[in-house]
């Protein structure tokens, strides 16, 4: 897979404190190497006391807060203990601010605040840990796509949310780079994770000449520009193209304490499909044109320029209802509910598609402008036909879907290439963000890919060298 750029907030450097994983009882003995503060009893736990100050610091004043529980206790999945690579610290700070996070004069004055606020209207803060589970068998660098890495969120701030299936949701954000330049496929069309020549001169000559190979790409060819609270919707946005990845949906507890766990894998590396982009409203000018809600992805298929299949084989059969969970492997060893693996079993009726897929997609409709449909100027159109084509050198049964057997990471597709190109690796992902999400029927961000939803964000921090950061292993390591 090509080497992918990301914008880094801060790099943290934190020596290993190597040894085996401590168990509960020499927990009490150590302490962070470093650490600024006084040290207690929360600081001295067997997955707290080797992480970075900062996260240290956050966690730490997530457990000292009113609360259900404190911060998620990080159990090692695997006979040796889970690494900490990268983190997140998240705030209500870098966007613009909302009706979720904000009273704002006559829209949202004179009613109670719906997600943030509790506790005498205290900030509304969180951390997200990412650790690498040394899974026997399995690669342990973060960078390769079939690491296995458990992410713990925390956040002390957000209001239980009760009416119409409210929830609130995490995303994995990868800003979409400009790839380098190479030869072109023998129909002319840039080979996957690059750019032609002409696709890079084109490129080049918008805006401020600010997207070359290796940059984070701009809608406007100027400086990036994320967001900030300073944003003013829809004239003054972030300028960049996301990637989105659902880190599963989650609701609040008593004391608007907010814990969720969840892993990073083959199986879960799979993003909402691009081609809902032009029907969540969040582009300008998609609200007033009627556009919101307009196309429903609810049956598989490659997109309003590709496959349709029929609700009757497509769709969620009461008799064998839809389980997008139902991917893994199995083998007669597995100690849970060991059998003989059926492929013929998994589930079919996928809706999301590889993160490196959807990237690629995102390539052809900003950037590929001479190789890939050079005549064709309307964004939502290239996004359509980028979806449509990039699905089809996939899906080997040419029924629109992409399945996990189609995509599996040891595979290959579309002449003989690994499958490990279709996903993004964890640390592709520069940002997070939490939204508060509405049941409006659509997989990507609500109002995707603007921040009108957004209730918390941060940027990366990288841990290198990587850190113990859980303490004796789980009962159950899949």
């Amino acid at each position: 897979m090509p080497k992918i750029s990301t914008k880094i907030a801060v790099v943290a450097a934190v020596a290993a404190l190597g040894g085996a994983m401590a168990t509960n009882a020499a927990i009490s003995n150590a302490s962070p190497s470093g650490h600024s503060g006084a040290d207690s009893a929360f600081e001295k736990r067997g997955d707290i006391r080797n992480l970075p100050d900062a996260l240290q610091d956050r966690l730490e004043l997530l457990a000292n807060r009113p609360s259900t529980f404190p911060p998620m206790t990080a159990f090692s999945e695997a006979p040796t203990p889970s690494k900490l690579f990268q983190y997140y610290l998240i705030d209500t700070k870098h966007f613009q601010p909302n009706v979720f996070t904000t009273t704002i004069p006559g829209i949202n004055d004179g009613v109670a605040p719906s997600a943030t606020g509790p506790n005498h209207d205290r900030p509304t803060l969180g951390a997200i840990r990412v650790v690498v589970e040394p899974k026997p068998g399995l690669p342990t660098d973060p960078n390769n796509p079939g690491a296995f890495v458990d992410m713990f969120t925390d956040i002390s701030g957000l209001f239980v949310i009760n009416n119409e299936s409210g929830w609130y949701e995490g995303w994995m954000i990868h800003d979409v780079t400009v790839p380098a330049v190479a030869a072109p496929r023998s129909d002319g069309h840039a080979q996957f994770g690059t750019l032609t020549a002409a696709d890079a001169a084109k490129l080049a000559r918008i805006g401020d000449y600010h997207n070359k190979p290796g940059a984070t790409f701009t809608t406007d060819g100027k400086d990036v520009h994320l967001p900030a609270a300073t944003d003013h919707w829809p004239d003054r946005v972030s300028n960049t193209v996301p990637v989105q990845l659902s880190l599963g949906a989650y609701n609040a507890t008593q004391q608007s304490d907010l814990h969720s766990y969840w892993e990073l894998n083959q199986y879960t590396n799979w993003t909402p499909p691009t081609y809902e982009l032009p029907f969540t409203g969040g582009t300008a000018g998609t609200f007033e044109n009627g556009q919101i809600g307009a196309r429903s992805s609810l049956i598989p298929g490659s997109g309003p320029s590709g496959i349709s299949n029929p609700p009757q084989t497509f769709g969620d059969n009461p008799n064998i209802p839809r389980d997008p969970d139902r991917l893994l492997n199995t083998s007669p060893d597995d100690p849970d509910r060991g059998m003989v693996n059926n492929d013929d079993h998994k589930e079919t009726r996928l809706r999301f598609v590889p993160s490196g897929l959807a990237n690629e997609v995102l390539l052809d409709a900003y950037q590929r402008l001479a190789s890939f449909e050079p005549s064709v100027h309307s964004l939502t159109q290239r996004i359509f036909d980028g979806y449509a084509a990039e699905i089809a050198r996939v899906d080997a049964n040419h029924d629109g879907v992409v399945t996990a057997v189609e995509a599996d990471l040891e595979g290959t597709s579309d002449g003989g290439q690994s499958n490990d190109r279709l996903f993004l690796p964890s640390t592709a992902y520069n940002r997070v963000a939490v939204t508060r999400e509405i049941n409006d029927g659509l997989l990507s961000p609500r109002f995707a890919p603007s921040q009108r939803a957004w209730v918390l964000s941060g940027n990366i921090t990288r841990v290198a060298p990587s850190v113990t950061a859980s303490i004796p292993q789980d009962g159950d390591n899949r």
